[in-house]
């Protein structure tokens, strides 16, 4: 299978540890390595792999070494400390290590447990964001709160139906919060399962639709103010998930830089950068609008709600669909969602990627080379891969909002 098979730019994190578990460690297994070392650069390039490395680097700037030991867990060095709950619930912990004892008694891999650790703690967080509080086991005893319980985890669902970026992990969250349910259930700490399966996550047409280019001029065409095109811009122009961009504070964001970026220390996969190819004057516009504000706190999209400083990515959700409705934009049909406006940041990505692949064609074939990737990968310093991806992904963004005043 070729590199490009696998359509490594377009992977998340989680993605991406997802692929090594089921596609690259089962291969390792069968070749008799042990489990737990760190796969060698030339071992990933004789079996296809080599495009991990690149995707790694540049979409999670993290080194090949970083990410087997941090994001996977290899390594045979000391064994990794079991990772804290991002929940402050000492009850549903305890349920939580007796659920992970019993799963350790099996077969399964540790980096398995630690990825389903990590889904199961994302799934919490959510839950207690969403609902205010993280006990689930409290809420399904009593079967008459049923119908409830079925919708709370419904919206949780929602939630990630928008995060995630492929029906794989969605899948793996659900089966890993459907497993959690069901083991409470049979060991009588639950009388029923709210797990449902209401998203079509299985359905190949529903996978990953994202907005085209002329629908996203469109889009940023009807915006009647700064906060509209932040919203347009943040999703199809920046590639923020909307719970980054409903939080996004003055503090993430860096005009002054030669390459301007946003900068965030708790992203979902980590801290991360963003490049801000496009749009920086609607930044530095919100940011004087809101600077006369009294008592201004920082935030970009502050909440109307005097409870919360700023809005809900649901809220975010909602005004996109709104902009959308104004502007007749539709998707398969139906109102596109603010993930849709994520993905096409990411179709446009690969598309900029591949443009500067094809530029390199010549060089490649001088170098006689029938790969240009090589070129792009062993002839390209770190600086100049990234000053091509920029002026290609700016051509892209560029066309998409050209007849649009942003």
């Amino acid at each position: 299978m070729s590199e490009q098979t696998y359509n490594w730019s377009r992977k998340s994190l989680d993605e991406l540890v997802d692929f090594y578990e089921c596609k690259i460690a089962p291969e390792r297994q069968r070749e008799g390595h042990d489990p737990n070392e760190i796969p060698t650069y030339q071992w990933l390039v004789d079996h296809g792999y080599s495009g991990l490395q690149y995707a790694v680097r540049e979409h999670h700037t993290m080194t090949l070494s970083e990410f087997f030991e941090q994001a996977v867990g290899l390594g045979d060095d000391t064994p990794a400390e079991t990772p804290s709950w991002p929940i402050d619930n000492e009850q549903m912990i305890e349920y939580l290590e007796q659920y992970f004892r019993s799963q350790q008694r099996g077969s399964a891999a540790e980096t398995t447990l630690q990825s389903k650790r990590s889904r199961l703690g994302q799934f919490l967080r959510h839950y207690e964001d969403l609902h205010g509080t993280s006990a689930i086991v409290s809420r399904i005893t009593d079967v008459a709160d049923q119908p409830e319980e079925i919708q709370r985890v419904t919206a949780v669902f929602d939630v990630l139906d928008d995060e995630l970026e492929s029906n794989d992990s969605k899948r793996r969250y659900r089966s890993d919060i459907d497993d959690l349910y069901s083991w409470l259930v049979d060991r009588g700490y639950g009388a029923f399962n709210p797990v449902r399966y209401d998203h079509e996550w299985d359905i190949a047409k529903r996978d990953n639709p994202a907005l085209a280019p002329a629908q996203v001029g469109v889009l940023a065409g009807v915006t009647e103010n700064i906060q509209e095109q932040l919203i347009v811009l943040g999703l199809c122009a920046w590639g923020l998930r909307r719970s980054e961009l409903a939080t996004l504070h003055v503090e993430n964001i860096e005009l002054q830089a030669e390459s301007p970026y946003l900068s965030f220390d708790t992203r979902k996969n980590g801290p991360g950068t963003v490049a801000l190819i496009y749009g920086q004057d609607v930044l530095s516009d919100r940011i004087a609008q809101l600077s006369d504000r009294e008592g201004w706190d920082g935030y970009l999209l502050p909440s109307p709600d005097a409870r919360r400083e700023y809005v809900t990515g649901e809220t975010l959700n909602r005004r996109f669909k709104s902009i959308a409705t104004r502007a007749d934009v539709r998707v398969r049909g139906e109102l596109p969602t603010s993930k849709m406006g994520r993905r096409f940041w990411y179709s446009a990505y690969a598309d900029a990627v591949e443009t500067v692949i094809e530029r390199l064609q010549s060089v490649a074939h001088e170098q006689g080379s029938s790969d240009p990737m090589v070129v792009f990968r062993n002839y390209l310093s770190e600086e100049k891969r990234r000053e091509y991806l920029r002026d290609a992904m700016h051509d892209r963004l560029a066309e998409a909002f050209e007849d649009a005043t942003i």
